[in-house]
């Protein structure tokens, strides 16, 4: 009789363990949790093919299941995973800039006449709320880059988001940095709006900004780009729902500004009055070295755009709005394809 009690209770506390288990919720919240963690590397599966520099100096070159809290991590918005790309006003930076970033670095690199093709799906969530509204690159964060890696290492394309302060809306647009011929001491970006303002429309006066862009982007709106250089030739398509979609063409490899009668009269009215404005060598950027960069390159800083750094301390300037954040849904990098 003792035996068979005994057996009984044994099989009922074998039971009960088990369902106390498939119900405990704590036990399934954490086992879900292990299961949902994940690295950017999972959300879009090209990390492979990058590096990457963060805003305060981590250099990283495998980026496979690899992520770094508030800098280059997952988050979710109750529908997506998206990658975020965190950088301060003021950290450290590449020997090139003074700008911090937490930006990829392509590792393949390839001249125009082979050419590329980068993709991204995005939205801004951040940029820093201070800064001279009469410098241009203030409150504004590099998106997507080609950048040179000899010569100058000057930048064909810079994509751009903007958003003064006090407007719910901002300006995406795309500057072309001229190779000059020389010392580089001519250099200049002409830019070019996609949706609301380019490069050139600053306030009246360090504290005054101008209209709100009537076809800008708010920040959280997602919107798109592809960068496909074919050729020599740089196609450049932007979407974004609710905005007409819009293209470019530019040639990399036959310069539009190689004398001065091509100089714009938006470079005129922006560079001329401070210094002198050179000219670009006729082939442009034809054999030289170039790469992609993705991510949020911020253009705040306290030298230049006079923005707030709290002294470089990054947890400050997080907690002070002195900070851009950048988060991508989906992004391919690879061959360039024949344009439509």
């Amino acid at each position: 009789m003792k035996k068979s009690l005994y057996t009984i209770f044994t099989l009922l506390l074998i039971v009960g363990c088990k369902n106390n288990t498939e119900t405990n919720p704590e036990v399934t919240v954490e086992n879900e949790t292990e299961q949902e963690a994940k690295y950017p590397s999972d959300v879009i599966p090209f990390m492979d093919k990058w590096k990457i520099l963060l805003g305060d100096g981590t250099y990283v070159d495998d980026l496979v299941d690899y992520q770094k809290d508030d800098f280059f991590y997952v988050e979710n918005d109750g529908k997506t995973d998206w990658v975020v790309y965190k950088t301060p006003n003021s950290g450290i930076t590449s020997r090139t800039s003074s700008n911090t970033r937490t930006e990829l670095g392509e590792k393949a690199h390839w001249i125009p006449e082979t050419g590329g093709k980068l993709t991204g799906t995005l939205k801004v969530q951040h940029v820093s709320t201070t800064g001279n509204t009469d410098v241009a690159s203030s409150y504004s964060v590099v998106v997507g880059q080609i950048h040179s890696d000899e010569g100058h290492e000057n930048e064909p394309l810079k994509i751009y988001y903007k958003k003064f302060p006090g407007h719910t809306k901002g300006s995406v647009f795309w500057n072309y940095e001229i190779n000059t011929e020389g010392d580089n001491s001519g250099r200049f970006d002409y830019s070019t709006a996609v949706w609301g303002y380019d490069f050139s429309v600053v306030g009246d006066n360090a504290t005054t900004s101008p209209a709100e862009p009537e076809d800008g982007i708010a920040l959280g709106e997602e919107f798109s780009y592809e960068v496909n250089v074919y050729k020599g030739i740089m196609y450049l398509t932007f979407t974004s729902e609710g905005h007409e979609s819009i293209t470019f063409t530019k040639s990399l490899i036959e310069s539009e500004f190689a004398t001065k009668a091509d100089i714009p009269q938006q470079i005129i009215d922006n560079y001329a009055s401070r210094r002198t404005v050179g000219v670009e060598r006729e082939i442009a950027y034809a054999g030289e070295i170039n790469y992609f960069k993705q991510g949020a390159y911020n253009q705040a800083n306290g030298k230049s755009t006079k923005s707030e750094t709290y002294d470089g301390d990054i947890e400050k300037q997080y907690a002070n709005g002195s900070y851009a954040e950048v988060w991508f849904k989906s992004a391919t990098v690879g061959s360039a394809t024949p344009p439509n």
